[in-house]
């Protein structure tokens, strides 16, 4: 799974955990979870597979939700 800042705060959330709390529990710092869930940055490496052991061991299921399609606009549609 591609861990985005979104798949990463509802992981978070259903772990009912803080920001600080899911740090401690990944040995990482509470600033590294907010720059993920920010999109500063995106975990690599062992983070991606504890985040992936994580989830499973949790249940998770995350779902994205749908994004616009940035190549096409209201106004393109509209014509």
């Amino acid at each position: 799974m591609q861990w985005d800042g979104e798949g990463i705060r509802a992981l978070r959330e259903h772990l009912g955990l803080t920001q600080q709390g899911m740090a401690d529990e990944l040995g990482t710092r509470q600033q590294t979870i907010s720059e993920w869930e920010r999109e500063l940055y995106r975990p690599r490496g062992t983070s991606v597979r504890l985040l992936s052991i994580v989830a499973e061991r949790a249940g998770f299921e995350y779902q994205p939700k749908a994004r616009a399609d940035p190549t096409h606009d209201s106004a393109d549609t509209a014509r």
